[in-house]
């Protein structure tokens, strides 16, 4: 669903955003996008499927004047996070930065430290991330 249903969504709406003389098309994807983490293999697999389709999306959607913007993030506070421990952001901020970084015309959204720090690593060895993860 994160690939698939993602992806026919955006292609029932460009020909709409198209008529239109373009828009913004925002693609959640998530810290997932760049690491996978025990119990969750499938989930990041997909994220990271997501992140790379909106990649393609940006390009493909240029020409019709509709920006693409992807989001990522650790976890809500949301009912899906409710039973998972830890650092959650407040969706409402989730919405603020989302929609500023549209605004501004940003390609992504890096919306808390965790995924920050995530896709920092992605130009290190990953050995260090996973070690550094797998300890905490």
């Amino acid at each position: 669903m994160n690939f698939w249903g993602t992806l026919e969504m955006v292609r029932a709406f460009a020909p709409v955003l198209r008529a239109n003389g373009g828009g913004a098309v925002v693609n959640v994807a998530s810290a997932l996008s760049w690491f996978a983490a025990p119990g969750a293999g499938a989930y990041a697999v997909s994220k990271a499927a997501n992140w790379a389709m909106s990649n393609a999306l940006r390009l493909e959607l240029a020409g019709q004047g509709t920006r693409v913007t992807s989001v990522h993030l650790g976890l809500a506070d949301t009912d899906m996070a409710s039973g998972i421990d830890g650092p959650k952001t407040d969706p409402a901020e989730v919405a603020r930065r989302t929609l500023d970084a549209v605004e501004a015309g940003d390609l992504e959204v890096v919306v808390d430290d965790w995924s920050a720090l995530v896709k920092a690593s992605l130009a290190e060895d990953p050995r260090a991330f996973y070690e550094r993860f797998l300890a905490a």
